[in-house]
Order: C-alpha cells, then structure tokens, then sequence
C-alpha cells in the first residue's frame, strides 16, 4: 500500500509552506506528492494569500525534490487547452527527471471559473474525453511524425507533438463517482483510477466497474492501479486527534466515519479495510499545511506497519 500526500493549497497556502510539506514528504519516506488545482478556496477559511497555479508550483518542487513522484488530483479538464496542458505536464516530467503523474477531470467549481473569468462549458465530460485523447496522442506520436485531431470542441493539424516527457508514459489518473461514463473513460485511457472521499463498499463497487470498463475496451483490469482520496486526521491519543480535528474546523466522529481518522491503529485497520477491496495507494488529504508533526506521527507509526 503506497501512501501519498495530497494538498488543498486554495485553502490557503504559500509556495513555500508547499515546498516544506513537500520536503517532509520526501524525507519521511512517503511516495509522492499531490495538489488539488483549483482558484477559488471554499468553505470559512480566507484562502490567504490567495491562490497558486498546480503546474507552476509543480515545476518549482520539480526541481527541489529528488525521489517523490509528483502530480494533480485532479487538473481542472476547464482550465487549460489540451495542447498547451501536453506540453507543461511533459516540460515538468523533464524538469523532475520523470517524476510526474498527471490527474485530469473535467472541472465543477463553478465558482472559481466566475471569479477568474474562466469559460465554464456544460459539455464537460465530452470535452473531457476529447482532452484525453489529444494529450495522450501528443505524447504517443514519434519524434519526427505529427498528430492532428479533429473533434467536435478541439482541432488540431500538423502539430509537431513536442516536446516529450522524460518518461516513456506519463501515468494518466482518472477519478470520480459517476457509475457510467466515468468508468469508460478510466478503463480507455487511464493508468490510475482515483476514488475520492467514498465508503468501503461504494470504492469496491467503482473499482469493480472500472475493471470491467477496461476489460471491455480490450485491456486488463489488472492494467489500472487502484486508489482513495481520504481526509487523514491522526494522533498518539484521543486529545491529539481531537486538536487536529478542531484545526480543519471538522469534528472527530465524521472524520472517523468518512476518512482516517483516530489513533495510528484505528487507521492501519481502516486502511486495510480499503485495501480488501482493492485499493493499492491511499492519498492523505492534509488540511493543516503547518503541521510537519502530523506527517512525522503518520510516517513513523501508520505507513511503518503497511
């Protein structure tokens, strides 16, 4: 079971709060390092100083990490032309030595498209699906060959392709509840299938149908890694946990019901709940930014015994 860390910096975050949890991920032995892409923060909390961009932050850790991989759950599909999104995804894949994964959804924050001008289509999963497949097809055409595409919301022609990744593939992370197109596009084009906030049994019923979405479209369902999204609010005691909980502004018994939450045991127990039902890699949604302890606590006595 891989354990990853995965931020929320519209809540309010600088970059250099984001290189420190970055760089505690890295030395405390966790896999990688996440972000969510959004403008906009939600909830009570001010969002001071204001947002950061996924893929500017992402090009600065690029360079100050080393091991960890890094990546988004999940770039917002709305914020970014496909061909322009291939080639920052690819020039950051490059920058960290082939270290980047790339989560791609279709974007539903209306908000934040209002707040920054942002087009906020209705056809989203359709765009989606066009996204997908100009991203990956940039990336699969051979140096030297060109790619065009001709869909109902992007065209292109003669593009060159370029630059590469720094990886042969890219890993491609998919996500989401949705019992029908969601599972389609996950089993064509995905190399991850990311569900988010969920019980037990409704992940074991996505990842189900997500296996048999892939096998439709002629691959293995073994081809896909397997992963939650899930709030981590862990301490040594009852007190600690309840400190943290009163930090993220949410109460303990929630916390325990809809993600990990409670001594370092309770979430092993929990974790292993998850892990019955398929799932291969946990991202640890942290609130608190400014808590490093917190991630010490989960490295040295939850991840230690997985």
């Amino acid at each position: 079971m891989d354990l990853r860390i995965f931020t929320e910096p519209q809540q309010g975050a600088t970059y250099d709060t984001l290189l420190a949890v970055a760089k505690a991920t890295e030395d405390l032995g966790f896999d990688a390092f996440f972000r969510s892409d959004h403008y906009l923060r939600m909830g009570s909390t001010d969002g001071l100083p204001g947002p950061t961009d996924a893929w500017i932050t992402l090009a600065g850790l690029a360079r100050e990490t080393k091991r960890i991989r890094l990546g988004t759950l999940m770039t917002a599909g709305t914020f970014r032309l496909p061909g322009v999104l291939a080639i920052q995804v690819a020039q950051v894949d490059q920058m960290s030595g082939g270290r980047v994964e790339l989560g791609l959804g279709a974007g539903w924050f209306e908000e934040e498209h209002k707040a920054y001008g942002i087009p906020f289509p209705k056809e989203k999963i359709a765009r989606l699906e066009e996204q997908l497949a100009i991203v990956t097809g940039l990336w699969e055409t051979e140096v030297g060959e060109t790619f065009s595409y001709d869909g109902t919301y992007y065209q292109l022609t003669d593009s060159p392709a370029l630059p590469k990744p720094a990886q042969s593939r890219v890993p491609v992370l998919i996500g989401g509840h949705g019992v029908s197109r969601t599972p389609r596009l996950a089993g064509r084009y995905a190399d991850e299938f990311n569900m988010p906030f969920a019980s037990v049994e409704d992940s074991g019923s996505q990842f189900g149908r997500v296996r048999a979405a892939a096998e439709e479209a002629g691959r293995k369902g073994t081809d896909l890694v397997y992963s939650n999204a899930l709030v981590a609010c862990v301490g040594k005691d009852d007190a600690e946990v309840a400190r943290r909980a009163a930090s993220i502004g949410r109460e303990v018994a929630e916390l325990k019901a809809n993600g990990l939450a409670g001594s370092p045991a309770e979430v092993v127990d929990r974790i292993g709940r998850f892990a019955e039902v398929g799932s291969q890699r946990i991202y640890l949604q942290i609130l608190d930014l400014d808590d490093l302890d917190h991630l010490d606590l989960i490295s040295s006595q939850v991840q230690s015994q997985l």
